[in-house]
């Protein structure tokens, strides 16, 4: 039994492990490009007023520069434009100089005549994701900083008065919390550009500070949204790659801020295309080329300063991160050109052409006619491919004539996707169905090789409809499609596809007649409610292509969209299309949303198996093995259907006035199904998985107090009493002395404190037991059974005979007493231990979750002594009163206690809330747990 059980708790942690290393899974290289300085970068530190230093100790701020440019702002005489790079959870300041150097050189290719001055604030590599209390105080010093920034540029005839921020991962928080200050000038900002940012919910929630810190920026944002319209933010989220920040986390609260704000996959930028890492975003240079682009296109030529208009803020930067037609912005593309008389016109009448330029040709231009053939097609779709010069789409009415309007541009130059330019005119749209005629303008191609195919055609005779496989179908079944007509362009929509928990493989295959002249393919999985499209290019030895197709953000109510895969191609080539349920991504698609909330499931199956135990105790008198009351205890039904109701009941009001009136924080799973982060049956899998979890944990922790007590045992080398309890003065010293540890230096530290302790009593406890019971009377190995049963009878006290030269007690008798009295301590002091190891399963999970606060302490403590503030002062105070306590308890003493009932049976409604109120708030968890120690402490005195 015993085996099956760890059979089956080991399967369930092979899933938790699938789905996390299906999350830091790489299912494309990395694309980006590495960022280069070509001159040696400097970093000038800032001057700052002294009561600032002495205020902000650890904080500083610089300003980046390259050779001649640092050489020239030695004497900090600016005549920029001031940006500010805030890195994030343990990010250095020196992380600047990719968008600095970049930027830098662009401004020396256009003469200098606009150039950024790019500062950066050193945070000291603070660990601000895993501890909120320094927030806040970032947040300071960055209004601080951008007051001196502009103090700088007083000399300028139109001296900026506002700054543009670049923050990266918690630097982008700590950029919108600059509008929650109570003296801050909103008009001080006036573009944020963001990396990676969760601004929707902490990764880890593992202290209040950061909750509400959370809570305080986008309710700020949400309730003042008309007066932050002259603020523009970017959001720009890594995608699959960045498996510390979930993109979703990354999407802006948009409500109200339609027309300021934007959210963008990296896999869905233009030029870019490429899913990054948690820290490559910073210096992906697609990424930083596009960012670059984009402030240079912001500037006023007017002021020399960034565009006060906020449409164009907004059209600039949907230009260069949402739809980019690969040519400088404009504001009206619709331009009238004037086409040269001695052009040589090649008129072309038919609903597909194909155009190859192998050798150096002369300019043509090759004209569509609107009639005949081609009258009834809706869409003009053209495509090139190996197009590095200058080419045009012109639109002419009535005849070709040399006034015509500019339509789109074919030049195509991408670092990512040198391969390909794909144009599609909507002939029915109203801007182009004035034209008679199309005109392609090819010029000069100096030798370069490419190809270029246009046709008409009308886009329902290309589309397809499927539904993709059922979740549950574990990629048994799957959905073909065969694509039989030729064609440059073909669409498949995916029905059914809409939530985060669908994960599939789309397997694409193709067959083409010539591969003499292409051998490239792009294919596109395109998301119509978020901008997290993926680019695919593929050549015919990398077929079958596959695509790991899988959502960031769950499709809006009310959007009748479907998700599409595009395939440009020749129109030579056929394809079979397979799609596949993923159960692997399905599960990497559960732990990226709910696994920070893992260990939360973990403690409730842990909080069931303490009451098993407790209730062992109380009916049978002795307390089971922590494995045994685990498999006893941890039923899934115990928990979640009670969350799901509760869950479902407040959606009705009179429930909801019932819940607010009893003073009930926000259910958790509540606030997960109004973000769109709703899996169904995760709690349950969830749960499943944290009984996988805990079990093993909690051999491990028996594993590693066997090998601990080994060691005591090689190194003390004689027996030790029994009994764990020690003297009341002595208790108290400890106490104290751990209350001071607590107040001088950080909770966090006194709960490991306490964890080790605790540890250590327990291997003592456990050397104790094991010395005393190999020292107690044993059968001979060697000595046949029905001798021992004689010997064991002829010791026992009814086969005495009497004697009368023995006067006192017979020796047979004594030496039975003491062993049954030598045998009822091992029983008590194993009933002790194994109810000590439940409560040390428990406070391992505590002080993980607390461990976080200390490596933050650690990593400052040459700064301050004393955490401030601290999030786990209070929390360990109460764990200092209670395991000491617990501690020096034993089992006999908790038997006999009126509240022994009581306490067993709280740990199931314990277990619930913790589930209920813990999954978005895991430092709730630690108080949750405290209280349950703190009622078996009662126990002790009741």
């Amino acid at each position: 039994m015993e085996l099956l059980s760890a059979v089956c708790h080991g399967v369930l942690l092979l899933l938790v492990a699938l789905g996390v290393w299906d999350v830091m899974r790489v299912y494309e290289s990395d694309r980006c490009s590495m960022t280069y300085m070509f001159e040696y970068p400097e970093f000038q530190k800032m001057k700052l007023p002294r009561k600032v230093s002495r205020t902000y100790p650890a904080y500083e701020l610089y300003l980046y520069g390259e050779g001649a440019y640092a050489a020239m702002n030695k004497n900090l005489t600016l005549t920029g434009i001031p940006v500010l790079f805030l890195p994030g959870n343990a990010g250095s300041y020196k992380q600047a100089r990719s968008v600095g150097s970049i930027a830098l050189r662009k401004a020396e290719n256009i003469g200098n005549v606009y150039h950024f001055d790019v500062f950066t604030v050193n945070f000291n590599e603070e660990l601000v994701a895993l501890y909120g209390g320094s927030l806040q105080r970032q947040t300071k010093f960055v209004h601080i900083c951008i007051k001196a920034i502009i103090q700088l540029y007083k000399h300028q005839p139109y001296s900026p008065q506002s700054v543009a921020i670049i923050g990266h991962s918690m630097g982008g928080l700590v950029a919108r919390a600059l509008l929650t200050l109570k003296n801050f000038k909103p008009k001080l900002l006036n573009l944020i550009i963001t990396q990676a940012t969760p601004h929707v919910l902490p990764v880890l929630p593992v202290d209040y500070y950061l909750t509400d810190f959370y809570a305080l920026v986008n309710n700020y944002w949400i309730l003042n949204a008309n007066e932050l319209q002259n603020i523009t933010t970017l959001s720009v989220a890594g995608g699959f790659r960045d498996y510390q920040v979930p993109s979703v986390l990354a999407f802006l609260p948009v409500s109200g801020l339609h027309n300021s704000a934007l959210s963008v996959v990296s896999s869905a930028v233009p030029r870019t295309w490429a899913s990054t890492d948690h820290l490559s975003i910073v210096w992906c240079k697609e990424l930083i080329l596009a960012t670059t682009r984009a402030l240079f296109d912001l500037i006023d030529e007017n002021t020399s300063q960034l565009t006060d208009n906020i449409e164009k803020r907004m059209s600039v930067l949907r230009h260069h991160f949402v739809k980019h037609p690969a040519k400088f912005f404009e504001s009206n593309y619709e331009t009238a050109v004037s086409l040269p008389e001695s052009a040589r016109w090649v008129p072309v009448d038919y609903s597909t052409w194909e155009h190859i330029v192998t050798n150096k040709s002369s300019e043509s231009y090759f004209t569509f006619s609107l009639s005949g053939k081609t009258k009834h097609f809706s869409h003009f779709h053209c495509q090139s491919t190996y197009m590095f010069t200058n080419s045009w789409i012109f639109g002419c009415n009535d005849k070709v004539s040399p006034e015509c309007l500019q339509v789109e541009d074919l030049t195509w130059k991408s670092d990512l996707l040198p391969i390909a330019k794909v144009v599609t005119l909507k002939l029915e749209d109203s801007d182009y169905s004035t034209f008679t005629h199309f005109v392609v303008a090819l010029s000069e191609t100096n030798g370069s090789k490419f190809s270029l195919e246009c046709e008409f055609l009308n886009e329902e005779s290309r589309t397809v409809q499927t539904p993709v496989t059922h979740v549950l179908s574990f990629g048994l079944s799957s959905s073909h499609i065969k694509l039989n007509s030729t064609g440059l362009l073909h669409i498949i929509h995916l029905q059914e596809f809409s939530k985060i928990y669908q994960a599939f493989d789309i397997l694409i295959e193709r067959n083409c007649t010539d591969l003499t002249e292409r051998t490239y393919s792009i294919y596109r999985f395109h998301v119509p409610w978020s901008h997290e499209d993926i680019i695919r290019t593929s050549s015919d030895n990398e077929f079958p292509l596959k695509i790991s197709a899988k959502l960031h953000a769950a499709k809006p109510q009310n959007d009748t969209n479907l998700i599409t895969v595009t395939i440009y191609s020749s129109a030579d080539c056929l394809y079979e299309v397979t799609i596949y349920t993923s159960f692997l991504q399905i599960l990497g698609q559960i732990i990226r949303f709910h696994g920070p909330s893992l260990p939360v499931y973990i403690l409730s199956n842990l909080l069931l198996a303490y009451g098993a135990q407790l209730h062992s105790l109380l009916g049978k008198g002795h307390c089971l093995e922590f494995d045994s009351s685990l498999i006893a205890a941890a039923k899934p039904y115990k928990v979640d259907p009670i969350i799901n109701m509760c869950r479902f009941l407040l959606s009705y009001t009179w429930f909801r006035n019932i819940w607010d009136g009893l003073l009930l924080p926000e259910l958790d799973a509540a606030q997960l199904y109004s973000l769109g982060f709703f899996f169904p049956m995760a709690s349950l899998l969830l749960f499943i998985f944290g009984t996988g979890v805990s079990y093993w944990s909690g051999v491990i922790l028996k594993l590693t107090i066997r090998v601990l007590s080994s060691i005591w045992i090689a190194l003390k080398r004689h027996s030790e009493n029994l009994d764990s309890r020690c003297s009341v003065p002595r208790l108290f010293a400890t106490i104290l002395f751990l209350a001071f540890i607590c107040w001088a230096t950080c909770g966090a530290f006194t709960i490991l404190l306490v964890f080790i302790h605790y540890l250590f009593k327990i291997v003592k406890l456990f050397s104790s037991v094991k010395m005393h019971t190999s020292s107690s009377v044993k059968i001979p190995k060697d000595e046949p059974d029905d001798k021992a049963t004689d010997a064991s009878q002829n010791d026992s006290p009814a086969t005495l005979t009497d004697s009368s030269e023995n006067t006192s007690t017979p020796e047979p008798l004594t030496h039975g007493l003491h062993q049954h009295s030598f045998n009822s301590n091992i029983s008590i002091a194993a009933d002790s231990l194994k109810m000590h190891i439940a409560i040390m399963n428990l406070l391992l999970w505590v002080m993980l979750l607390n461990f976080p606060t200390f490596v933050y302490w650690a990593s400052n403590i040459r700064y301050n002594l004393q955490l401030d503030p601290d999030p786990s002062r209070i929390l360990a105070l109460i764990l200092i009163f209670t395991l000491e306590i617990l501690m020096s308890s034993d089992a006999p003493k908790i038997k006999s206690s009126a509240l022994l009932k009581r306490a067993a049976q709280i740990q199931l409604p314990l277990a619930i809330v913790t589930v209920a109120f813990g999954t978005l708030h895991l430092y709730r968890v630690s108080y949750f747990i405290s209280l349950s120690f703190f009622i078996h402490v009662l126990c002790c005195f009741i």
